[in-house]
């Protein structure tokens, strides 16, 4: 026996509801799109995207981790004696300062590049549609590149240890020696996040690579500054890099470290206060427009 249509279509109609009701069901946290809460949530989200896909990019994990550990056991096999036998001081107490600083610095250029190739392909444009806190995908950004940053010392650190680096300060020293790093890093993501995101496709991010190359040969790291030539010596022993490495030395081996460590404070913060307000106006720009 046939059913009538009236009742074919209420069936129909029921059957819709059900559906719907089943597929989308009644937001259970559901917040003002401005309010705290809803930026911490969706900045967690961000940043744990973010360091998902550089786990599984080969690129950013060789510049964050194997490219630097590779290049302080390079370091300490080249040189590492030589500046030793010179100076009288264990120069592998500079060496992983520094090479924790490159890690952070290269591995926030790598990150820069993948920023704006997510500007190209219009990934960030679709972000900037949902029902997000707007500022939750530079905030998510900061806080994966301070996980990164805090991975790649604690990896650097270990692997220093292997070549005669000790931590012989106490507890507090040997964790504002993991804390700087992450702060100084912070001040650089910040500064290439903005240079990403307002450069187009000028090659400012690049640009800044070689600039880091240079920072790497002419820092207290390296080599002690009396090394330098006398009329380059004030310019690194000013350097940020130069500044961090020798508050890190001496967290780690004994020294001066009330001056460096407010000289790197000084720095990072100085770089984040310079970039913050570019890098949101740029990000918003990227994210609007695609």
């Amino acid at each position: 026996m046939s059913e009538s249509p009236e009742r074919t279509m209420t069936s129909s109609r029921a059957a819709r509801a059900s559906a719907s009701s089943i597929d989308f069901p009644p937001p259970t946290e559901a917040w003002p799109e401005k309010s705290f809460k809803a930026l911490w949530v969706h900045s967690t989200v961000q940043c744990k995207r973010l360091l998902t896909r550089w786990s599984r990019d080969p690129s950013t994990m060789i510049q964050a981790l194997l490219y630097p550990a590779l290049t302080l056991v390079m370091f300490r096999i080249v040189i590492g004696n030589t500046v030793t036998a010179a100076t009288g001081q264990p120069a592998v107490y500079g060496q992983v300062p520094m090479i924790i600083l490159i890690g952070a610095m290269f591995g926030s250029i790598v990150s820069a590049v993948g920023l704006r190739a997510e500007r190209k392909t219009g990934l960030l444009s679709r972000f900037w549609t949902l029902p997000i806190h707007r500022a939750a995908g530079l905030v998510g950004r900061m806080m994966a590149e301070a996980v990164r940053v805090t991975i790649t010392t604690i990896v650097i650190l270990v692997v220093g240890l292997f070549l005669g680096f000790r931590l012989t300060q106490g507890f507090l020293p040997s964790v504002l020696l993991v804390i700087l790093p992450v702060i100084f890093g912070m001040g650089f993501a910040m500064m290439v996040t903005a240079l990403a995101t307002v450069s187009g496709d000028a090659p400012l991010v690049e640009l800044v690579s070689i600039g880091c190359t240079l920072l790497m040969f002419f820092n207290s790291g390296f080599v002690p500054v009396m090394a330098y030539p006398t009329w380059l010596q004030p310019i690194v022993a000013a350097q940020p890099m130069s500044c961090a490495i020798d508050a890190m030395r001496g967290l780690a081996m004994g020294g001066p470290i009330l001056e460096p460590v407010l000289q790197t404070l000084a720095w990072s913060f100085g770089m984040m206060a310079v970039f913050v307000y570019p890098a949101i106006k740029g990000y918003r720009r990227a994210a609007a427009t695609g």
